[in-house]
């Protein structure tokens, strides 16, 4: 994968690696993430996005909603989901498009070997986070 981004900040391939399995659960989550990104700034239904993606509304208003929680998408007008513009989402969104441009099969295959999606967010249910001591 290469780095670079078209900010200023360069991407690590270590941070392309966690980004993809911290916040992206399956290859179409990445696809309609992308989809979005290129056409910034805009915004894209559910029906719209399918016919795209091939891939049926339901599940694409559950990839969009999951997208949405992460910080990755807005909703804008008419309930149309719009990339969630910010310097750390634009440096590692940039840096992913490219990677997934010149390396597909690397990051297609990085993103089917995580678990599904299902055991993915049972194991998020039970994530701790630290507590930080009063002070």
């Amino acid at each position: 994968m290469r780095k670079g981004s078209q900010s200023a900040k360069t991407v690590s391939e270590e941070e392309i690696l966690k980004f993809l399995f911290d916040r992206i659960d399956s290859v179409p989550h990445l696809e309609a993430l992308l989809l979005i990104w290129n056409t910034r700034p805009k915004g894209w239904g559910a029906e719209e996005m399918a016919a795209r993606l091939f891939v049926q509304p339901p599940q694409v208003r559950s990839i969009l909603d999951d997208l949405f929680r992460r910080g990755l998408l807005t909703r804008g007008e008419s309930a149309a989901y719009c990339y969630a513009s910010s310097p750390e989402n634009d440096s590692i969104v940039a840096a992913v498009a490219e990677a997934y441009r010149t390396d597909l099969i690397r990051i297609s295959t990085v993103i089917h070997s995580k678990a599904s999606s299902g055991v993915i967010e049972f194991a998020r249910a039970f994530k701790f986070t630290r507590k930080r001591k009063p002070r």
